[in-house]
């Protein structure tokens, strides 16, 4: 067998001191690792200096040019040169690493950019002068008077040109330029009350706006809400609900979206800790807790979710790219996020995404029209009572053809006007599986054993919740051999697992004793089930897989214990279901995701039929 070839010669190394440049260049790696990060760098020094306005420009995906100017509270001339030295900084004084309230803290942007690229910072603060610095390759210039109102301007051309290396791992124009705005986007999330505007200048000129958002008036959540309308889409806005809640110092906010209206990728998913966007696996795997039964498999939530504590109970000191955070109580953050996003979805009741009825109607394609359509008068109650009188015997024939039933209306449903009814009042059965309901402002179409399968779902649910899941004792305990670290862990959760059904207890050094199973879940691999748990909490410090399991059976149960397809319902059976649907959360969409029914507007209707 052949040794391996050493990293270090043979003779014995001698340690070096690497010089300046070196040094930056090294820690510009970590700081800067494509053109994106390099904006997203200098977009948050331009919030931490209380920019209220801030354009962005950029050329060739930001290889060739990176442009950021802000009316923030600027530079002066004498501290331009120490703001291109390392670990130098305004945003702390270094007596406390813990109490950060601003985006940037570690001095290492500028000097980073400077060392990969040709960098010009002009600034000008209130009582100063404007003034110029320059940077090439680390090689800094002496200031010089310079021509700028209040704030600062920083262009950085020909990024990575001091390390040509690097540039071979860059992605297209079009990519990097695409990355650009996905992280401006999301800093502008963060800030509704600054204006952004970006631009892409790789033509020369003006160029060309890719992405404007003005600042947004109100109170913080109304603008919130216009931020994200305008970077998410309105799409997002009208089929998302508000999120407010607070646990043990920290707050959560934001908008989550309905589960009808779900992305097949994790593209729309943006959480913030102190106004810091962040991609922390603990937090997505609690966004993705949160949306558990109500979404299908291969769909995936989208959301904005804001944290908002104490700088003290959170650490972003943790990588230089400060994209990682980690809370001092984790399991707190992670509970906060998931109950916080079950409380607002059960709250939505029966909703559903209005893309829905979109989707609807985009398949309802009418036929061109040969002829001029006139747009008629709607007639009146009385017009339309004759009309029907007179047309009676001809549908008569036609009923033994006809696949629906129609209803007559049932006492309560006559009695109560369909505009006070949220799902209205039951008109008909078509297929014997699904329920047309007429509505104040339209109609509504229910799937019949979508719906009813997610209302059983919801009562079992509720009184395994309520009599708590039983256990089935094993006759003899099945001893599971583990790490002594991972039986520590799983004692932790003892008490949470007992409430579901799983009862283990510590069987010496390096076992575990599972002595009760949930009975719902009939014959049990103990083992297994307990390394599934095990690599769930070293994934994001909190396991759902047992609670998911039995909720899976409980919808296995629900689905055969729901009306059929096919099963011809009466006028009371087809109201009693739709008033249920509107006391019973999540009612609306199914345990796979799917929608249980679509709404139609009338005038949606109208358009279908050339009316309007």
């Amino acid at each position: 067998m052949s040794r391996p070839t050493p990293n270090i010669g043979a003779e014995r190394p001698v340690i070096r001191q690497l010089d300046e440049a070196a040094v930056n260049r090294i820690a510009a790696g970590e700081v800067i690792e494509r053109p994106a990060s390099a904006v997203k760098e200098l977009v948050e020094n331009a919030l931490d200096a209380g920019a209220t306005r801030i354009e962005i420009a950029q050329a060739d995906g930001g290889k060739t040019l990176i442009h950021v100017s802000d009316d923030g509270c600027g530079i002066a001339p004498d501290d331009l040169a120490l703001a291109l030295a390392r670990h130098a900084t305004s945003k702390i004084d270094g007596s406390d690493l813990l109490d950060i309230h601003s985006f940037g803290f570690r001095g290492e942007a500028l000097p980073s950019l400077g060392a990969v690229g040709r960098l010009t910072i002009t600034a000008r603060a209130d009582g100063h002068d404007a003034a110029e610095i320059a940077v090439t390759g680390g090689q800094v210039s002496a200031a010089k008077p310079a021509a700028r109102g209040r704030g600062t301007t920083v262009t950085l051309r020909d990024l990575f040109y001091a390390t040509p290396a690097r540039l071979k791992f860059l992605r297209t124009e079009r990519a990097e330029a695409q990355a650009i705005s996905d992280t401006v986007k999301r800093l502008a999330m963060a800030a509704p009350q600054v204006g952004f505007v970006l631009r892409d200048v790789s033509g020369g000129g003006e160029g060309r706006v890719t992405f404007r958002a003005e600042a947004e008036s109100g109170d913080l959540f109304e603008a919130l809400e216009g931020r994200l309308r305008r970077i998410l889409g309105a799409g997002f806005a009208d089929n998302a609900i508000r999120i407010v809640a607070e646990r043990e110092g920290l707050r959560l906010s934001g908008l989550a979206a309905l589960p009808t209206y779900s992305r097949g990728a994790a593209v729309a998913q943006h959480l913030f800790v102190n106004g810091r966007p962040v991609r922390d696996r603990m937090l997505i795997g609690a966004l993705r807790a949160g949306y558990r039964d109500v979404l299908a498999r291969d769909r995936h939530p989208a959301a904005a979710l804001f944290i908002d504590c104490d700088p003290r109970l959170v650490d972003v000191n943790v990588h230089p790219a400060k994209a990682e955070v980690r809370f001092r109580e984790p399991g707190v953050a992670r509970g906060l996020v998931v109950s916080g996003l079950r409380h607002a979805l059960a709250e939505a009741g029966h909703r559903a995404s209005s893309t829905v009825a979109g989707a609807t109607l985009g398949a309802m394609r009418p036929e061109p029209a040969g002829a001029r359509v006139y747009q008629m008068d709607r007639p009146s109650a009385q017009a339309r009572g004759a009309a029907y009188q007179a047309q009676a015997p001809g549908f008569a024939e036609m009923a033994g053809e006809w696949s629906a039933r129609v209803e007559e209306a049932t006492p309560e449903a006559a009695d109560t006007p369909a505009t006070a009814l949220p799902l209205g009042a039951a008109r008909a059965q078509v297929h014997e599986n699904y329920i047309i309901a007429q509505t104040g402002r339209g109609m509504v179409i229910v799937d019949q054993h979508a719906a009813h399968e997610r209302l059983v779902y919801e009562r079992l649910k509720r009184q395994a919740a309520e009599n708590g899941i039983a256990a089935q004792a094993l006759l003899i305990p099945e001893v599971v051999e583990l790490p002594e670290a991972e039986c520590a862990l799983l004692s932790e959760h003892a008490g949470a697992l007992a409430m579901l059904g799983l009862g283990i207890e510590p069987f010496g050094p390096g076992a575990i004793a599972v002595r009760e199973t949930p009975a719902i879940l009939g014959e049990v691999d103990a083992g297994a089930l307990l390394r599934d748990i095990l690599d769930e909490l070293h994934d994001g410090g909190a396991s759902d897989l047992l609670g998911a399991r039995i909720d899976a059976v409980l919808s296995r149960m629900a689905c055969h214990g729901s009306v059929r397809s096919g099963r011809r319902m009466s006028g009371e059976e087809m109201n009693a279901l739709l008033r249920e649907m509107e006391r019973t959360p999540l009612s609306g969409q199914c345990n796979h995701g799917r929608p249980t029914y679509v709404e139609l507007q009338l005038a949606d209707i109208e358009r279908l039929f050339g009316r309007t």
